[in-house]
């Protein structure tokens, strides 16, 4: 997992509310237990008429999409089933963090566990940031893992919580089973200490 400090880069606006894992990644590309490729499927019944091809007005067929790696979208964004792959798809297509008011729990947390940030702000706040990239799609925004901090192209600055642990991690470039490879020495320190106690 690559590590997670600051970002400083572009975005696209989805601006639907209650967009679901079944709509991130459709059920039919769940076969796979590999990231590999997944993207190309993100969003994909939106993204592609019955024929295959992709649709100019969806907003990630535009070309200012391809090197956005910041998704705004509407509230309860991730809600539906639990997937790992919704998460795995945006990081495919080159998401390294998702804004919106609102997310899933599950998604929340499936997004924190693969290197995806989830970034938590006020609804008129991520109005103002959708607003700012519909008038210039070129905005880039700044976002600080370690101050937990999101800027607007102004400076101007807001808050957001991750969890700690979950914030450890990305900043490491670890997930969980990685950050217990991390402690294997202590572990057989602790363990020596513990010989013949059973």
């Amino acid at each position: 997992m690559e590590p997670f400090v600051t970002l400083r880069v572009t975005g696209v606006v989805l601006p639907l509310e209650n967009v679901d894992t079944d709509q991130i990644i459709p059920a039919r590309f769940l076969k796979t237990t590999d990231r590999l490729g997944l993207g190309t499927n993100l969003f994909a019944d939106w993204r592609y008429d019955s024929a295959g091809n992709p649709r100019p007005e969806f907003v990630l067929n535009r070309p200012e999409a391809k090197a956005a790696q910041i998704l705004v979208a509407g509230k309860n964004f991730g809600c539906g089933s639990s997937r790992e792959h919704a998460p795995w798809a945006l990081l495919g297509f080159g998401f390294r963090a998702v804004v919106s008011s609102e997310f899933a729990d599950i998604f929340r947390n499936n997004a924190l566990g693969n290197g995806l940030l989830p970034v938590a702000l006020p609804e008129q706040v991520v109005d103002r940031i959708g607003g700012l990239i519909a008038k210039e799609p070129t905005s880039t925004f700044t976002i600080d893992l370690g101050a937990q901090t999101f800027a607007l192209p102004s400076g101007e600055r807001f808050d957001f919580h991750v969890d700690p642990f979950a914030r450890h991690c990305m900043l490491e470039g670890v997930d969980q089973l990685g950050y217990l490879a991390k402690k294997e020495p202590e572990i057989a320190a602790y363990e020596r200490t513990r010989a013949g106690v059973y």
